[in-house]
């Protein structure tokens, strides 16, 4: 497992601390919890790539149904 170091400010430390006793972690778990969080929503490398790729069956969107009728707020 990769061991990073970073420096932040005194006031910022304080606050981190802060957030990672309320969140039940230790500053380290913290960490790379937000880390984790930060980093898991990229898009995978060449995700766009695959638009259009298909080559399956063509895909057809089924008849719309008629609108459905409610009866009014009372």
């Amino acid at each position: 497992m990769a061991q990073l170091h970073c420096y932040i400010p005194d006031n910022l430390a304080v606050l981190f601390k802060e957030k990672a006793k309320k969140a039940g972690l230790s500053t380290s778990k913290y960490l790379a919890y937000l880390v984790k969080k930060e980093t898991a929503d990229q898009w995978p490398e060449n995700y766009f790539d695959l638009a259009g790729s298909w080559q399956g069956t063509p895909l057809v969107r089924p008849d719309q149904l008629d609108i459905e009728q409610r009866e009014g707020l009372q």
